[in-house]
């Protein structure tokens, strides 16, 4: 079975298979899942009678969503930093669905600087380094409630929170890397109102928190079972996904022995296509992530998956964010930096 066609199961179903294990067995490297294609379940001989499998699968696929002019209580004007990447665009887009309203500039390279980028019907002038501050002072006083969106490149983290710190400016920042003890030590020594978390996907982040729950409250649950983990992303992304990282980190302190660099990384295309069922024009950009747990007698098995086409599902929880922090600047809230789950609580969500 491939794995794109587990997305068609339903949440929280449970599959049974007469004299099959859907067990993922390990191939004599230390990565389990090298050489096994998807398609192909292997039978474990010790199963001899009918096997359940509680399954969950989590799957996000672009969705064309319809303006909401009640969205906005009050005007939102948005800087989107990184306009010409892939994200940038999206998330512009996204915005513009929602009403916001998009201001004609962004921060950029050296190398951009001075250029203009069409995205959609919209004209924006990227700004330099040298330029920024300067920049971010003038729009402040031309648009009061102006809130920047960063999703640049990781080393820039530090140095543009800094930045947004010290002009005063409420910010969303999806970027991950930098210091992040130096991060939030900078957004809370400003009292700067911010939105900061590395995954921006809301049903991502409620399948993350909900996996923190179920290791705090159920510590050792699965002491004894074997963990396999592969994720898939574009080519370009060579280290292995945080998120990853978080839901190993959940499955460890529910007892499963497992070492990060087990975790079977897929970022060829051509395996992308055959092995892991991504479509095509996500080869680009994509987020397809499978655990894969056995008992040690190989007759239980649970797989917790998650499979993100395009950027959407990050658009659109930036947008969720954006929304969600003008409130808190517009109620003078006592507290300055909030995460994905601060907005889901929130339950406002389009």
């Amino acid at each position: 079975m491939m794995m794109a066609s587990l997305l068609n199961a339903p949440a929280n179903c449970y599959l049974f298979q007469p004299q099959k294990a859907s067990l993922l067995a390990a191939t004599g490297t230390s990565r389990g899942f090298s050489g096994i294609h998807l398609k192909q379940r292997l039978p474990s001989p010790a199963v001899k009678k009918m096997i359940m499998t509680p399954k969950m699968s989590i799957s996000a696929v672009p969705v064309e969503n319809p303006a909401t002019s009640n969205t906005n209580k009050f005007d939102i004007h948005i800087m989107v930093n990184g306009c010409s990447g892939k994200m940038g665009k999206a998330i512009i887009s996204a915005a513009e669905s929602a009403g916001l309203n998009v201001v004609p500039v962004s921060f950029g390279s050296a190398e951009e600087s001075g250029q203009t980028i069409q995205v959609g019907t919209k004209e924006i002038l990227v700004h330099g380094p040298s330029e920024r501050e300067i920049t971010l002072k003038s729009l402040l006083i031309k648009y009061p409630g102006l809130i920047v969106i960063d999703f640049t490149v990781p080393s820039a983290v530090n140095e543009n929170a800094e930045l947004y710190c010290r002009v005063g400016v409420p910010f969303v920042m999806g970027t991950t890397g930098g210091n992040r003890d130096l991060l939030y030590k900078t957004v809370q020594d400003s009292k700067v109102y911010a939105v900061i978390s590395p995954q921006m996907g809301k049903q991502v982040v409620a399948f993350l928190a909900t996996m923190e729950i179920m290791a705090e409250q159920f510590p050792g649950a699965f002491s004894g079972y074997s963990l396999q983990v592969m994720e898939s992303h574009q080519a370009s992304k060579l280290d292995t996904s945080g998120t990853a990282k978080a839901v190993i980190s959940c499955f460890q302190k529910l007892g499963v022995s497992f070492d990060m660099d087990q975790v079977q990384l897929v970022r060829d295309p051509q395996q992308q296509l055959e092995m892991v069922g991504v479509p095509e024009e996500h080869l680009s950009g994509h987020a397809f992530h499978m655990y894969h747990l056995t008992s040690q007698d190989q007759t239980v098995s649970f797989e917790f998956q998650h499979n993100v086409c395009g950027r959407s599902i990050y658009a659109e929880g930036t947008v969720d964010a954006v929304i969600f922090l003008a409130k808190q600047v517009h109620l003078k809230a006592d507290k300055r930096i909030y995460d994905m789950r601060d907005v889901l609580r929130e339950g406002n969500m389009r």
